[in-house]
């Protein structure tokens, strides 16, 4: 699939879907003049009742990216996010624990691939690791010139 824009002099070309859970979206990877990049389609109205059809018209409307030659991708992909939505509405969710260890606001959180740990980053330019379990911290990470808006673990 390669497409040629207006007023960029440069090809496109999508190289994979990727499926946005939470909020519902798919995420177009595509490849731009060398370089690989990113666009998101939005699909916060999502739930039990969308007429999917409908929706795959108005995302091959939309994007240039999509043709119609990856409907039946963009079918699936909706119906499993339609499905994920439906069975997550019958989860309970309960708080677990309250940590307060950071100066200021949190900007973000993320667990490793196992589950017993945890990092947040914080507007007070730290970032912390956590035991999921006890609620413990671990360790702290200081010495960033800003704030800390991205953490991940290197599973």
């Amino acid at each position: 699939l390669s497409r040629n824009f207006g007023r960029s002099k440069g090809t496109m070309k999508l190289k994979r879907f990727l499926l946005r859970y939470f909020p519902p979206g798919i995420i177009l990877e595509y490849e731009s003049n060398g370089a690989i990049k990113q666009k998101t389609v939005d699909l916060l109205d999502l739930d039990n009742d969308t007429d999917v059809e409908m929706m795959i018209e108005e995302i091959v409307a939309k994007e240039p990216l999509v043709t119609d030659s990856k409907r039946p991708h963009v079918r699936k992909l909706l119906h499993k996010l339609v499905e994920k939505q439906t069975a997550d509405e019958h989860q309970q969710f309960h708080l677990f624990k309250i940590l307060r260890a950071h100066i200021l606001p949190l900007t973000n959180c993320a667990f490793n691939k196992s589950g017993d740990r945890f990092i947040t980053g914080s507007y007070d330019r730290t970032c912390k690791v956590w035991n999921t379990v006890s609620g413990e911290e671990l360790l702290t990470l200081e010495g960033h010139k800003n704030v800390v808006y991205a953490i991940a673990f290197n599973n």
